[in-house]
């Protein structure tokens, strides 16, 4: 019989247990060790029992416990130092307070950072992937500085499904339902104690209410809106009720209530709680893109034109993007965008043909040729190309990353190489204290010695084989499989073998079953009799994708049988809880992506926190950190992926299993004279990972970066850009659209002395600007060595100046000198570009002018 409604009764504490509240309703806890050890020892089998969730743990402790424990002096000193502990860390100044003092005053009051999903605890089930944990990393590295960022999502009555297996193998999702009242959340309230609430107008007279929920994350609050009101229609109703759920109207109306819906509940949380109102508004993925439109909107309301409008918001915007493939991208008909905005809808005061001008996507970025009309489709809305024309900063996130997104966008930027794409990169990074194993952190690994260093690894391994072992039941238990049945699973796994992990998303491009491409090959060195291999597999295919579910079937049929199934596992189910183990227990980061498909993939990065070497593809992170001293690098057979995608895998899989059979697994093994059991040049690299690439990957490097490189600049624009400043550059950028086509480079003369290496090159040239001023524009030579098809490598870019007023025809002639440093082939073209002071890179107008029929001119030296 089931329940037609369901509650939840939470307990009340006696008065001296009352901190035990605030120290599990704010997520500090789940990465700060002493918090949590506070917390277990309340009912260590409650909490265990309760998934090391200490919400779900208060809810369930009973009485004569609570009662016993508001009498133990012991205990009650404990909480008064761990809430005392908590008050410290949530008020007092920190890196960012004096970095802005140091600064003066120049960082942003406050950041709003919007992203779908944040991966913050397994205790709040909010995250599918490395997008959301990436977002929960961020929060967690803005509190432990001291940055006043403030996040904001959705809450997904549903989650991300959870995941078990069907006898045979094939994925099975499930999607419990979630309930607020049972999370460590609190609803926002107006100060009559009513919930806040936002509100979206839609088509036919239908409004969209959401209300606000708090997340507190240290010092960092995170606000959620949530959908599931009674005063909203059933489908209204159903817009939050799971992660990435639905399509078409569905996840329109979701990105519509993260984007518009986000920024109106920001502005009620400054309201309500007197928090700074954000200077600069983050984009994590294009998912929120409408947060844009919504601020435009906003300046509309105070006489703001859109031009002007728009250039206001792109100032304090920060925009980035984590897809390496269009096909990664959101992406809705404009028919549909076009019935959600108007005249009875939201935005109507933004002309919708503007408002559908921002996010149409460029056939070069589309990947079609609209002029040819046997490949135009309908016009596409791209949430990315929304994004990025709304922001003035924008980035990847690792070097390769950016460098891709550079030539992915940059039909964004005609007439631009794709180097002078205005799209930077801050390589991801993941918070130490959540990701380190407890027993690593204390251990201080500097001062250990080789065997110490060794048995902790060891001690690790060993604790991941028992939860291995307990999940493997588990999840055999759920397939069919009889108690009597299971007696072999307490031979899983042994904690002196070498050990791999590999855990993620199982999207095609991941290649989850790389690994098996030549079975007999796996076999020999799982079953090796000197140096075997175990591997630990985890990872959840999207609802959607039948081809990642086949993969996960086929790795479970290999684990499932009997020879193996000792050696190799699959662990369904992938979550956070599990991943802390993984990183913690594995010797061996495996990670094999179709390069240059990974845009950062930062579980090595965790693996290696905790002295795991990584064995990897040299993509995302590991292309610009590797270090043989860190791992080892899977060669890559890149010119094959589109033309023969088969032989590259026979080929990089060939290359794996090498690699274990003649480098990683001897190392491992190799415990030679004088070496104490311990296998010392392993034990190198281990010290080696965790001395000198264990400061490159935490969090706060990142957010570092990104408060000095991004949020610093954004929020000195958004300062300068006040209404009249955007209103002037928004006429500048009008003036050159208009005059643009009378701007023509008409000759450029080189002096007559032939180039020699330490000298330079003279240059004339000749420019023509219609009606503008030279002030208003700068003529650059970019120079450099040339390739055979004369392309520049490399440029450099010299501002030519004005000698003189114009010509009888209105010419304007720049002189300039062009340095020699190198010998070869040299060339140069010159080029025309807007400038103004409010400008934030050479081609945010994308406006350019070169020479007529000649792009370069050559001088060999």
């Amino acid at each position: 019989m089931k329940a037609i409604r369901r509650f939840s009764v939470r307990p009340v504490l006696p008065e001296p247990l009352r901190p035990l509240h605030e120290l599990a309703f704010n997520l500090r806890w789940s990465w700060h060790p002493d918090t949590r050890e506070l917390l277990r020892s309340v009912d260590p089998a409650g909490w265990q029992a309760a998934g090391e969730d200490p919400v779900r743990l208060l809810g369930s402790v009973d009485a004569d416990r609570l009662a016993e424990l508001a009498t133990d002096r012991g205990f009650l000193r404990r909480l008064d130092l761990a809430a005392g502990d908590l008050g410290d860390y949530l008020t007092e100044p920190r890196w960012y307070q004096a970095a802005d003092a140091q600064s003066g005053g120049e960082l942003p009051r406050a950041i709003a950072y919007f992203s779908p999903e944040f991966g913050i605890t397994a205790a709040l089930p909010q995250y599918s992937g490395g997008l959301g944990i990436l977002a929960g990393d961020h929060l967690k590295a803005a509190s432990d500085l001291g940055a006043p960022v403030i996040g904001v999502g959705l809450l997904y009555r549903h989650g991300y499904f959870r995941q078990s297996l069907s006898p045979d193998g094939w994925q099975q999702e499930h999607y419990p339902v979630v309930d607020p009242h049972e999370l460590p959340l609190t609803p926002l309230r107006e100060p009559d104690g009513g919930p806040a609430l936002v509100r979206l107008a839609l088509p036919g007279g239908r409004t969209l209410t959401a209300r606000i929920w708090q997340v507190r994350v240290g010092r960092v609050p995170l606000l959620l809106l949530d959908s599931t009101l009674a005063e909203n229609g059933p489908a209204e109703r159903d817009v939050t009720d799971r992660l990435y759920g639905g399509g078409g109207e569905h996840r329109l109306l979701q990105e519509m209530l993260l984007g518009i819906g986000g920024v109106r509940a920001v502005r009620a949380f400054c309201r309500i709680t007197g928090h700074a109102e954000p200077e600069v508004f983050h984009m994590n993925e294009g998912h929120a893109g409408f947060l844009g439109p919504e601020r435009i909107r906003e300046l509309g309301e105070y006489g703001v034109d859109f031009d002007a409008a728009l250039h206001a918001v792109r100032a304090g915007t920060v925009f980035t993007t984590h897809t390496p493939v269009p096909a990664g991208i959101d992406r809705f008909s404009e028919d549909l965008v076009a019935r959600h905005f108007g005249e009875g809808a939201e935005l109507a005061t933004i002309d919708q043909q503007a408002l559908l001008g921002l996010g149409r996507e460029p056939a070069a970025i589309a990947g079609t040729d609209v002029t040819d009309p046997g490949l135009a489709g309908p016009p596409q809305f791209n949430m990315a190309v929304l994004g990025l024309r709304t922001a003035q900063r924008a980035n990847g996130v690792s070097l390769l990353h950016g460098s891709v997104s550079r030539a992915m966008f940059a039909g964004l930027w005609p007439g631009f190489d794709p180097e002078e794409v205005p799209i930077g990169s801050v390589t991801n990074g993941v918070h130490a204290p959540t990701w380190t194993a407890d027993a690593m952190q204390r251990a201080h690994h500097a001062d250990l010695g080789d065997a110490e260093l060794w048995e902790l690894r060891r001690t690790l391994r060993e604790q991941l084989v028992h939860e291995v072992r307990a999940r493997l039941r588990a999840a055999w238990r759920q397939r069919g499989a009889g108690q009597a049945e299971l007696g072999w699973v307490d031979g899983v796994l042994d904690p002196d073998v070498l050990t791999l992990g590999f855990a993620r998303r199982v999207p095609s491009y991941k290649r989850l079953t790389l690994m098996l491409h030549d079975r007999d090959r796996l076999r020999s060195l799982l079953l090796h009799p000197e140096r075997p291999v175990q591997i630990v597999v985890a990872g959840k295919a999207h609802p959607a994708d039948d081809g990642g579910k086949r993969l996960i079937q086929e790795l479970v049929r290999f684990a499932d049988d009997p020879e193996v199934r000792h050696r190799i596992v699959f662990l369904p189910d992938y979550g956070m809880a599990m991943a802390r183990s993984l990183y913690a227990g594995c010797d061996v980061w495996l990670n094999n992506p179709l390069r240059p498909l990974e845009a950062c993939g930062t579980s090595g990065m965790k693996s290696a926190l905790n002295g795991g070497l990584n064995l990897s593809v040299r993509d995302g992170w590991w292309d610009e950190w590797f270090d043989p001293d860190f791992g080892w690098e899977i060669p890559t057979a890149d010119g094959l992926a589109a033309t023969e995608p088969e032989r590259r895998d026979a080929l990089e899989a060939a290359a794996l299993y090498r690699l274990l059979a003649e480098q990683v697994t001897p190392c491992f093994y190799d415990r030679g004279l004088g070496g104490g059991g311990v296998p010392t040049r392993w034990i190198e690299m281990v010290r080696a990972t965790l001395d000198r690439l264990g400061p490159l990957v935490p969090a706060e490097r990142m957010l570092r970066e990104y408060i000095s490189d991004y949020y610093a600049p954004a929020a000195r624009a958004h300062r300068a850009l006040t209404a009249e400043a955007a209103g002037e550059l928004a006429a500048y950028a009008a003036r050159m659209r208009r005059e643009w086509p009378r701007v023509a480079v008409d000759h450029v003369e080189p002096g007559a002395e032939p180039p020699t290496l330490g000298g330079t090159v003279s240059l004339r040239v000749r420019v023509a600007l219609g009606d503008l001023e030279p002030s208003a524009v700068e003529v650059q030579a970019v120079t450099g060595r040339v390739n055979g098809d004369d392309t520049l490598a490399d440029p450099v870019y010299v501002s030519l100046k004005p000698e003189g007023g114009p010509d009888l025809s209105g010419r304007w002639t720049y002189t300039g000198e062009l340095p020699l440093h190198r010998t070869g082939p040299f060339g140069y073209t010159v080029r025309v570009l807007p400038t103004h002071p409010l400008l934030a890179a050479r081609p945010e107008l994308g406006l350019t002018r070169l020479p007529d029929g000649e792009n370069a001119l050559l001088a060999e030296s």
